[in-house]
């Protein structure tokens, strides 16, 4: 060995000797001489294979000169001088004896506030030998934690994207080399690793979040709170790199890091949210993390757990199907940090981005499958949560929260759940939106399972029943969310409605009733079905004949406040049309009811609509009820109010149009001698609808009005309608020959008669010319005798 090592040591020397020219050519003026010398020192030295014991002699020689090398002015110098050193420290086999001068003069040239270094290119090969030096000499760079730290926090911040990735690969590496050194210095990192971590290369951001996860693993776990909003921004990062790192990070974290357990409620929502990631990958590798934490925390809290073991292994009943139960230990994890997940849960769900309130709203539901049923003593501040978040204007935030309220219906007892919705549902606390309580039950119902709902069917229909929750609000979401509580009531509980059903169909006749929207009434009448459907019922009309007598008695509780505004007219009107001739078997019920709404002191406007639903139902359901609606409508004609006397004549037009050719002559006969006194009426609008409605009246005479007979009621109204012949307005002079044209049929002699009458009198000669000739053009067989 001795003759080796001076065998080796005269090999060294012969090298040195053929060098000291080109060392003395290192401090010549000339850079083309200081450029050739570097490059012949390289060829005679790591260029020819040299063994390593003969290169250690020659770097001991050399590593002054090369370091001063590092600051020549000629670029071309710095780069083979760095070169050269690089290669030495890669083969000598002591290449820690450098570090005394190396360490110093590299923090000289790179770790000063003002980097000496201009070319980002021999930057990056300074920081490639640095990494190299830290991988050779391990430990031996302990004394040296200062030089590191200061060339570190400069180069991390490098303008250089690779010196950047360089600098956090060798903190990586610095960190496990020295973990007891590194300790006491590593705060000093985090903020140019934080002003780095989002730079606009992703690959530098993954080095940055990779150097963080080192500097925070073996630092002293002070600055935890300095990174953890930074790196959750990651989560959104557009690379799926970037989040796959920073998963792995905080998973790493979670297994590993010293002070874990002061630091799970701010790590485990980050690890969670990977869960939700588009990427499949990087959903398995925080799937696999969070597996590895729970068996590992279980492991470490065996014996705090172990009395509760088969209780807590034992999965809850209604469990969601093809949902895997997450593990014992990641279960109790997650219930033991609740307290404090659940307010930041409250705050992130109301952010300005969109990303931040979606990727929250994925991992409460996340939150409340692990949670269980312990997230019952938490249940007012998930509320609250869920009410905000529902009225978001984002889908994915609304979709995911009533994924997680579904969630709550599944592991809290309805007793539970009830008591605080329902009190929600009667009182909103916000009048923007008022739905949001409604959409959080319906969606925490289809979470419940139908055995635990049954015992509660009567409470919540009471409830959604209530004039306070149906009635209130007209916001087409409102209705829908009532619809919607409605229809998940009747998927989960199906024939056990029908115990409610009563209920149920009083809220559908609301909706129909304060709907403007035709895609609400009819997804209100397909409920109606379904409801019909779940309790064995043809039809809708077998639903109404059900609970027609309690639905009029529901109305009838409330008829004397109704107004034209009142819902209960409205719900009136869906339940008269809808169920058909089914109404007709209620009429002893049905008629005090509308009696009771057509009192002349009642809302002229609810009287004239009630006029016009009754002769809609006297056309559909093909009754005879003319004897009773004559007097309430012919009575109306002779309101105070203008507006009044116009409604009832528009109201008897329709009643005309719709049922007139049904009514019986002795109810015609009542009828037109109330609308000769409207001709005379103050308002020209009065008299006009009035006109119609003779017209219509006449157009109502069919073969069982014997014209013969009832010729004393014909020639009273002709007589009647030719004194307005004379009337000072030309159009009503007008419209009155429409009418009696329009009743030269019914009896033409008779009016022939009464025209000539009034031309020999000299009265509207015009008007009764164009009569006659009207009379002479109609068939003879139409022109019956008119009897003296």
């Amino acid at each position: 060995m001795a003759a080796m090592a001076a065998g080796d040591e005269h090999a060294a020397s012969e090298v040195l000797r053929g060098l000291a020219r080109h060392l003395n050519c290192l401090n010549e003026d000339n850079k083309s001489t200081r450029k050739r010398a570097l490059e012949l020192i390289k060829r005679e030295t790591v260029d020819r294979g040299l063994p390593s014991s003969v290169l250690q002699e020659v770097f001991s020689a050399l590593l002054k000169p090369l370091l001063k090398c590092l600051s020549d002015p000629m670029e071309r110098c710095r780069e083979t001088a760095i070169a050269i050193m690089t290669e030495f420290i890669r083969c000598v086999p002591k290449p820690e004896e450098s570090l005394p001068y190396l360490m110093p003069c590299l923090a000289q040239r790179l770790g000063e506030k003002d980097v000496r270094e201009p070319a980002e290119e021999l930057r990056l090969s300074a920081v490639e030998m640095l990494t190299l030096t830290l991988e050779v000499c391990g430990k031996h760079l302990a004394p040296y934690v200062n030089e590191m730290m200061n060339i570190l926090q400069r180069t991390i911040v490098d303008p250089f994207p690779d010196v950047k990735r360089e600098s956090c690969k060798c903190t990586v590496n610095f960190a496990k080399c020295v973990p007891e050194h590194f300790q006491m210095q590593a705060e000093s990192l985090v903020q140019p690793l934080m002003q780095t971590v989002a730079h606009q290369h992703s690959r530098v951001r993954v080095s940055v979040i990779e150097a963080t996860g080192a500097v925070i693993q073996h630092g002293t776990g002070k600055n935890v709170d300095d990174v953890l909003s930074h790196l959750a921004q990651r989560l959104f990062d557009d690379s799926p790199q970037v989040r796959k790192t920073v998963t792995a990070v905080v998973g790493d974290w979670l297994l590993h890091m010293r002070d874990r357990y002061s630091y799970f409620h701010k790590l485990i929502p980050l690890l969670l949210s990977s869960l939700s990631d588009e990427i499949p990958e990087i959903r398995l590798l925080a799937a696999d993390l969070w597996k590895q934490v729970g068996a590992q925390w279980e492991k470490e809290n065996e014996e705090d757990i172990k009395d509760k073991m088969d209780f807590l292994l034992t999965s809850p009943p209604f469990y969601p199907p093809g949902v895997e139960r997450p593990g014992l230990g990641c279960r109790e994890l997650v219930v033991r940090n609740l307290g404090r997940l659940v307010p930041a849960i409250a705050h992130d769900v109301t952010d300005w981005l969109v990303p931040t309130r979606v990727r929250t709203s994925q991992l409460l539901s996340v939150l409340l499958l692990h949670s269980e049923d312990h997230s019952i003593q938490h249940l007012q501040p998930l509320l609250a949560t869920l009410y905000r978040a529902c009225t978001d204007a984002e889908r994915d935030v609304v979709s995911n929260c009533l994924a997680a309220a579904k969630l709550l219906g599944t592991f809290v007892p309805p007793t539970v759940f009830l008591k605080l919705l329902l009190d929600h549902v009667m009182a909103p606390s916000t009048s923007s939106h008022p739905w949001a309580a409604l959409m959080v039950l319906a969606a925490v119902l289809g979470g419940c399972s139908r055995p635990l709902l049954k015992p509660h069917l009567e409470q919540i229909a009471n409830t959604l029943a209530q004039p306070d929750v149906c009635q209130e609000y007209q916001q087409v979401m409102y209705l829908e969310q009532l619809l919607a509580c409605i229809d998940v009531l009747l998927r989960q509980c199906e024939s056990d409605c029908g115990s409610v059903s009563l209920q149920l169909l009083q809220v559908l006749v609301t909706v129909q009733s304060l709907s403007t929207e035709p895609h609400l009434s009819e997804k209100a009448l397909e409920s109606a079905q379904f409801l019909c459907k779940v309790q064995g019922l043809e039809s809708v009309m077998e639903l109404y004949r059900q609970h027609m007598g309690q639905l009029l008695d529901w109305l009838s509780a409330s008829v004397n406040t109704w107004s034209s505004y009142s819902p209960q007219r409205l719900q009136l009107h869906i339940i008269v049309i809808q169920s058909g001739p089914v109404i007709g078997e209620f009429v002893s019920q049905l008629m005090p009811l509308l009696c009771c709404c057509l009192q002349p002191d009642k809302d002229t406007e609810m009287r004239m609509s009630i006029f016009t639903m009754f002769a809609k139902l006297l056309l559909d359901a093909l009754l005879c009820l003319e004897e009773k609606l004559s007097p309430l409508v012919l009575s109306a004609l002779e309101e105070d109010s203008q507006m009044g006397r116009l409604l009832a004549c528009r109201s008897l037009s329709t009643i005309l149009k719709l049922i007139g050719t049904s009514l019986h002559p002795e109810a015609l006969n009542k009828i037109y001698p109330e609308l000769l006194k409207r001709l005379d009426d103050s308002s020209e609008g009065v008299r006009g609808v009035t006109l119609q409605a003779l017209g219509l009246w006449l157009s109502s005479l069919t073969k069982d009005y014997n014209p013969e007979l009832c010729a004393p009621h014909l020639q009273f109204l002709f007589q009647q309608l030719l004194l307005h012949l004379d009337d000072p307005d030309s159009s009503v002079q007008d419209r009155v020959l429409e009418v009696l044209k329009t009743g030269s049929s019914v009896n033409p002699a008779l009016l022939k008669r009464e025209v000539e009458a009034v031309r020999d009198k000299q009265r509207s000669p015009l008007y009764c010319d164009q009569l006659l000739e009207h009379i002479s053009s109609l068939p003879t067989e139409t022109a019956p005798e008119c009897p003296e």
